[in-house]
């Protein structure tokens, strides 16, 4: 079995150790060591990256007590190697894993409900939660949380035997054999757990509660501690700031102006779409609709205009209508309509020609092709 240094000192960067094995798998060189600093893989969270003789570690997995580190080079067995680990990263880790701790305890205390899932990724954190929590619980909880924070309560890590245990309330959720190791934060948290967390609450520096929604029965709460949160916080700050100043609005009045914004935005696009209707009016009053089909070709179409423009050249007589959207570069939208004629066929034949694709009722076809307007109009002459 690797004896597990991150169980002694979660604050341990570097360590020495003897290589006891080394073997080539599919996915690289699997080292055992007689000791690590690495956590494995394990509880929702990834394994430490770092580093063992300079050789980068991809991953670190636990399997009966033994830890087995994976590198892209092997390691000489029986040698003595330097292992080191990505410490922006693990401390990054223990920030999140400890303020879990803090929220999983806040909830489990205030309603009961179990953490039921847990898991630490590179960039956020994810609880889940068995029951129905309010957007206004979960700003108590997160201001709660912060309390706890700055009070620097002491993080303690204590192995009760099993007299002691059975004796003991604390929250885990899978049966443990052995020697179970309990993390406890006072007046907040006793829960069962494995990874390495911070010694004091105060170095979590921030939690921040970023959102929430409702999962399996119960909500899943997205989480950001410490730098993660300083990092979220820049972001925003930086987006807030720019809005301010395209918007000429102090930040704190960011909200209501593009509140307001949408509105007037909401107002000019009805007024566009209405002066869009009396144009395409104006157009249809001046096509003559006298041909057997009666075609249009026009670049600045947009949106359902050709299907509305061509319902008014139909209104006006046309026998049977095609309209196209688009340019000969890019392609053409199509809509082509009868009051008369079964336009299916005219579809299909098209989209043949000039690889198009596209369906629909008898009284009115759409879809795309690409090709040459000349070639189109002369083809739907022949068809007609």
């Amino acid at each position: 079995m690797t004896k597990k240094l991150f169980y002694q000192d979660g604050y341990m960067r570097e360590f020495e150790a003897c290589v006891l094995a080394c073997e080539k798998t599919e996915r690289g060189y699997e080292v055992v060591l007689d000791q690590t600093a690495f956590f494995p893989e394990g509880g929702g969270q990834y394994a430490d990256p770092g580093w063992l003789g300079g050789t980068e570690v991809l991953d670190v997995q636990e399997k009966d007590g033994t830890i087995y580190h994976t590198m892209a080079m092997p390691l000489e067995v029986g040698a003595t190697v330097k292992g080191r680990l990505d410490w922006d990263i693990r401390f990054e880790r223990m920030q999140q894993h400890t303020g879990e701790h803090i929220i999983s305890g806040i909830v489990h205390g205030r309603f009961g409900y179990e953490n039921v899932g847990f898991h630490l990724g590179s960039d956020y954190c994810t609880m889940d939660f068995n029951g129905p929590i309010s957007r206004e619980e979960l700003k108590e909880i997160e201001l709660e949380a912060n309390r706890i924070v700055f009070q620097n309560r002491k993080v303690e890590i204590t192995y009760p035997s099993k007299e002691e245990l059975a004796s003991l309330t604390y929250r885990s959720k899978i049966e443990i054999e052995g020697q179970v190791r309990i993390v406890t934060i006072p007046g907040c948290d006793v829960c069962a757990c494995c990874a390495p967390h911070l010694s004091a609450t105060g170095e979590i520096g921030l939690i921040k509660l970023v959102s929430m929604v409702n999962y399996k029965g119960g909500e899943r709460i997205t989480m950001l501690c410490g730098f993660r949160a300083l990092n979220d916080y820049e972001i925003k700050d930086e987006n807030t700031k720019t809005i301010s100043n395209l918007l000429s609005v102090k930040e704190y009045e960011v909200a209501d102006a593009v509140s307001h914004l949408k509105e007037e935005l909401g107002s000019v696009k009805g007024t566009v779409a209405s002066l869009k209707q009396k144009i395409l009016a104006y157009r249809a009053a001046k096509i003559s609709v006298d041909e057997e089909v009666t075609i249009i070709f026009d670049s600045d179409l947009s949106g359902n205009e050709p299907r509305e423009l061509m319902n008014l050249l139909l209104d006006k007589g046309a026998k049977m209508c095609a309209v196209f959207a688009g340019t000969q570069e890019e392609g053409y939208r199509y809509v082509i309509g009868s009051k008369s004629e079964d336009v299916r066929p005219v579809c299909k034949k098209i989209n043949s020609v000039f690889n198009g694709r596209g369906g629909g009722k008898p009284e009115m076809v759409q879809g795309s092709l690409h090709g040459d307007e000349k070639a189109i109009r002369s083809e739907l002459a022949d068809i007609i």
